[in-house]
Protein backbone atom coordinates (compact mmCIF):
# COMPACT_ATOMS: atom_id res chain seq x y z
CA UNK A 1 0.00 0.00 0.00
CA UNK A 2 1.28 3.55 -1.21
CA UNK A 3 2.38 5.69 2.15
CA UNK A 4 0.27 8.38 0.83
CA UNK A 5 -3.42 6.77 2.01
CA UNK A 6 -1.57 5.98 5.54
CA UNK A 7 -2.98 8.14 7.89
CA UNK A 8 0.34 8.71 10.59
CA UNK A 9 -0.27 10.20 13.89
CA UNK A 10 2.72 11.90 14.76
CA UNK A 11 2.57 12.95 18.07
CA UNK A 12 5.18 15.94 18.62
CA UNK A 13 5.95 17.00 22.08
CA UNK A 14 6.47 20.14 22.80
CA UNK A 15 10.34 20.82 22.75
CA UNK A 16 11.03 21.78 26.44
CA UNK A 17 12.42 25.75 26.73
CA UNK A 18 16.09 25.80 26.94
CA UNK A 19 17.36 27.26 30.21
CA UNK A 20 18.05 30.87 31.11
CA UNK A 21 21.66 31.46 30.79
CA UNK A 22 23.06 32.75 33.99
CA UNK A 23 25.34 35.76 33.21
CA UNK A 24 28.83 34.94 34.44
CA UNK A 25 29.33 38.72 36.03
CA UNK A 26 28.74 39.64 39.57
CA UNK A 27 24.80 39.94 39.86
CA UNK A 28 24.58 43.50 41.68
CA UNK A 29 21.43 45.01 42.00
CA UNK A 30 20.25 48.33 43.64
CA UNK A 31 18.00 47.96 46.32
CA UNK A 32 14.92 48.71 43.39
CA UNK A 33 16.89 45.68 41.06
CA UNK A 34 16.30 43.57 44.36
CA UNK A 35 12.24 44.28 45.28
CA UNK A 36 12.38 43.44 41.24
CA UNK A 37 13.74 39.74 41.49
CA UNK A 38 11.39 39.15 45.35
CA UNK A 39 8.25 40.36 43.04
CA UNK A 40 9.53 38.03 40.22
CA UNK A 41 9.75 35.09 42.52
CA UNK A 42 6.35 35.80 44.18
CA UNK A 43 4.81 36.01 41.06
CA UNK A 44 6.17 32.92 39.63
CA UNK A 45 5.26 30.64 43.01
CA UNK A 46 1.69 32.43 42.71
CA UNK A 47 1.14 30.62 38.93
CA UNK A 48 2.53 27.30 40.00
CA UNK A 49 -0.04 27.55 42.82
CA UNK A 50 -2.69 28.38 40.29
CA UNK A 51 -2.43 24.58 39.07
CA UNK A 52 -0.79 25.51 35.02
CA UNK A 53 -0.91 23.35 32.36
CA UNK A 54 2.41 21.06 32.20
CA UNK A 55 3.57 22.98 29.07
CA UNK A 56 2.97 26.16 31.29
CA UNK A 57 4.55 24.24 34.73
CA UNK A 58 7.62 23.76 32.58
CA UNK A 59 7.86 27.53 31.74
CA UNK A 60 7.15 28.71 35.62
CA UNK A 61 9.56 26.10 36.68
CA UNK A 62 12.23 26.85 34.47
CA UNK A 63 12.24 31.07 35.20
CA UNK A 64 11.69 30.01 38.63
CA UNK A 65 14.76 28.31 38.73
CA UNK A 66 16.81 30.98 36.93
CA UNK A 67 15.46 33.88 39.31
CA UNK A 68 15.91 31.52 42.81
CA UNK A 69 19.86 31.49 41.53
CA UNK A 70 19.67 35.36 40.52
CA UNK A 71 18.26 35.86 44.32
CA UNK A 72 21.14 33.68 45.60
CA UNK A 73 23.64 35.46 43.96
CA UNK A 74 22.16 39.04 44.45
CA UNK A 75 25.01 41.60 45.93
CA UNK A 76 22.95 44.35 47.00
CA UNK A 77 24.85 48.07 45.96
CA UNK A 78 23.58 50.88 48.09
CA UNK A 79 24.89 53.80 45.98
CA UNK A 80 26.52 56.87 48.28
CA UNK A 81 24.49 59.90 47.24
CA UNK A 82 27.74 62.23 48.22
CA UNK A 83 29.99 60.43 45.63
CA UNK A 84 30.79 62.83 42.97
CA UNK A 85 31.84 60.34 40.15
CA UNK A 86 29.64 57.62 38.05
CA UNK A 87 29.57 54.17 39.80
CA UNK A 88 26.88 51.59 40.42
CA UNK A 89 23.50 53.22 40.83
CA UNK A 90 24.45 56.12 39.48
CA UNK A 91 22.05 58.88 37.62
CA UNK A 92 24.45 60.84 34.98
CA UNK A 93 23.41 63.06 32.23
CA UNK A 94 25.60 62.55 29.28
CA UNK A 95 25.89 64.40 25.98
CA UNK A 96 26.84 62.06 23.28
CA UNK A 97 28.71 63.96 19.93
CA UNK A 98 26.76 67.51 19.77
CA UNK A 99 23.58 65.31 20.70
CA UNK A 100 20.73 66.12 23.28
CA UNK A 101 21.50 65.37 27.03
CA UNK A 102 21.10 61.88 27.47
CA UNK A 103 20.02 60.64 31.33
CA UNK A 104 21.13 57.02 32.37
CA UNK A 105 21.37 55.08 35.75
CA UNK A 106 23.34 52.47 35.80
CA UNK A 107 21.36 49.17 36.97
CA UNK A 108 22.24 45.42 37.34
CA UNK A 109 22.05 43.39 34.40
CA UNK A 110 18.25 41.97 35.59
CA UNK A 111 17.20 45.67 36.05
CA UNK A 112 18.07 47.34 33.00
CA UNK A 113 15.81 48.80 30.65
CA UNK A 114 17.63 51.08 28.37
CA UNK A 115 13.27 52.62 27.04
CA UNK A 116 13.53 53.32 30.76
CA UNK A 117 16.44 55.15 30.93
CA UNK A 118 18.48 52.07 32.92
CA UNK A 119 21.54 50.40 31.26
CA UNK A 120 23.45 47.06 32.69
CA UNK A 121 26.82 48.34 34.48
CA UNK A 122 28.25 45.75 31.80
CA UNK A 123 27.37 47.50 28.51
CA UNK A 124 30.20 49.16 26.72
CA UNK A 125 29.08 52.87 27.79
CA UNK A 126 28.45 52.22 31.29
CA UNK A 127 31.70 50.68 31.92
CA UNK A 128 33.36 53.48 30.06
CA UNK A 129 31.64 56.20 32.89
CA UNK A 130 32.26 53.89 35.45
CA UNK A 131 34.36 56.23 38.04
CA UNK A 132 33.84 59.59 35.69
CA UNK A 133 33.32 62.74 37.00
CA UNK A 134 30.85 66.03 35.80
CA UNK A 135 33.09 67.98 33.01
CA UNK A 136 35.21 64.95 31.74
CA UNK A 137 35.04 63.55 28.54
CA UNK A 138 35.21 59.80 28.43
CA UNK A 139 35.74 57.27 25.12
CA UNK A 140 34.17 54.16 24.65
CA UNK A 141 36.67 51.43 24.01
CA UNK A 142 36.21 49.66 20.79
CA UNK A 143 34.31 51.81 18.76
CA UNK A 144 33.80 52.54 15.34
CA UNK A 145 33.89 55.17 15.13
CA UNK A 146 35.15 56.63 17.76
CA UNK A 147 32.03 57.39 20.65
CA UNK A 148 32.90 60.41 22.98
CA UNK A 149 30.93 61.09 25.76
CA UNK A 150 30.63 64.20 27.90
CA UNK A 151 29.88 63.49 31.61
CA UNK A 152 27.49 66.88 32.62
CA UNK A 153 25.73 65.48 35.40
CA UNK A 154 26.13 62.92 38.12
CA UNK A 155 23.56 62.09 40.58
Amino acid sequence: MSRAFVQEQDVFMPAASPELVVSEHPNLVTPRGLRLIEQKLFELSEGLAADPNEEEKARLLRDLRYWTQRRASARLVEHNERDSEVGFGSEVTIRRHDGPPETWEIVGEDEADPSKGRISYVSPIADALLGAREGEIIEVPNRKPRLEIEVLMVR
